[in-house]
């Protein structure tokens, strides 16, 4: 069992920045790749990108691809997201996720933990 809970969300401007991070508890001895997904309102939950447990491979979706960095501190159960040249369409609600070691990793079904989420909204 894993625990997973997610930090940093809040208001910023468009083109600034903000950094969420993700806290992870529980079987921290699994070694677990952690993604990120956000979810709009109405809008279906997307992709955002993925860490592999050692923090040397990363993947991202396209519409984040040179704005978002994710890294990890495995020392510290922490992975974080680094958001810059923020748009208005990143508003959503970001949620970080184990990947349970198969499947494709840009589909929620391909990952069994789930944090509650945080709120990120960029105003104009």
């Amino acid at each position: 069992q894993v625990q997973l809970v997610e930090s940093g969300g809040g208001l910023v401007q468009a083109g600034g920045s903000l950094r969420l991070s993700c806290s992870i508890s529980g079987s921290t001895n699994s070694k677990y790749p952690i993604g990120w997904f956000r979810q709009a309102p109405g809008k279906e939950r997307e992709f955002v990108g993925l860490v592999d447990w050692s923090g040397t491979y990363t993947d991202y979706g396209d519409s984040v691809k040179g704005r978002f960095t994710i890294s990890r501190d495995n020392a510290k159960n922490l992975v974080a997201l680094q958001m810059n040249s923020l748009k208005l369409e990143d508003t959503a609600v970001y949620f970080c996720a184990a990947f349970r070691g198969y499947g494709n990793i840009r589909t929620i079904a391909a990952y069994n933990y789930w944090g509650q989420g945080t709120q990120v909204t960029v105003a104009s």
